[in-house]
């Protein structure tokens, strides 16, 4: 079993950063694949970012790719979503997840979810 808690978010202008993080315990981290997935009002659940075992291969969804990077520390249990050039689109909350599967978008192959973090980007 998993335990998740995000941290991070904020409120910032259209184009700047943000890094939020995600802290894991369980003994079994390591093998699970870990996602970020956000939720705006009125809107469904949806996968932004999903990262491997090892970290060797991530995969984005087309709204974030080349603003947002995904990384894992497994020695420390800890998930990152770092995310630049933010818009206001990007206004959601935002969840960790983790996958015992093999790294989707799709929030049913997550068993495990955190509280959320609200991001909020001004225009």
């Amino acid at each position: 079993q998993v335990q998740l808690v995000e941290s991070g978010g904020g409120l910032v202008q259209a184009g700047g950063s943000l890094r939020l993080s995600c802290a894991a315990s369980g003994r079994t981290f390591s093998t699970y694949v870990m996602g970020w997935f956000r939720q705006a009002p009125g809107k469904e659940r949806e996968g932004v970012a999903t990262i491997n075992w090892t970290g060797g291969r991530t995969d984005y969804a087309d709204s974030v790719k080349g603003r947002f990077t995904i990384s894992r520390d497994n020695a420390s249990k800890m998930v990152y979503l770092q995310m630049n050039s933010l818009k206001p689109e990007d206004t959601a909350v935002y969840y960790c997840a983790a996958s015992s599967g093999i790294g989707t978008m799709i929030r049913r192959d997550y068993k495990y979810w955190g509280q959320g973090t609200q991001v909020t980007v001004s225009s």
